[in-house]
């Protein structure tokens, strides 16, 4: 059997691409929960809206033909310092919360809310 190929120090994850139907609507929203703004560029031929960060992944909004929003599939989840604060702003800009606040012990609360496409995004506050 082959050994299996070392990780680095760095996070396992590298990237990850939020899929959308409508990247202004999409960057509206994001930028409206996170408070931080987005890139747009184009790669590849797809339209994306780039998440800022040097700490760790980074990501995009993507729109293209391949990329399909939805609830099923890998759950995605942002590091905030206040669940209750991103949810509240999450709600007030057309998002839904599909899972309130629960406390999950000594790794802090968790939360999920639909996001303006209609993906499931997942919030994650340490204690």
């Amino acid at each position: 059997m082959a050994a299996p190929v070392a990780a680095t120090d760095a996070s396992l994850i590298a990237w990850f691409e939020i899929p959308v139907s409508n990247l202004d609507r999409a960057m509206r929203f994001y930028e409206a929960v996170f408070g931080k703004p987005l890139s747009r560029d184009r790669v590849d031929g797809y339209d994306m809206a780039m998440f800022p960060g040097t700490d760790g992944p980074e990501g995009a909004l993507v729109k293209g033909d391949v990329y399909v929003p939805g609830k099923a599939g890998p759950i995605l989840y942002f590091r905030v310092t206040d669940v209750d604060a991103v949810l509240s702003r999450a709600n007030a800009v057309g998002g839904r919360t599909l899972y309130a606040k629960k406390d999950i012990g000594s790794n802090g609360w968790v939360a999920e809310f639909e996001d303006s496409e209609g993906n499931r995004i997942a919030l994650l506050q340490s204690r």
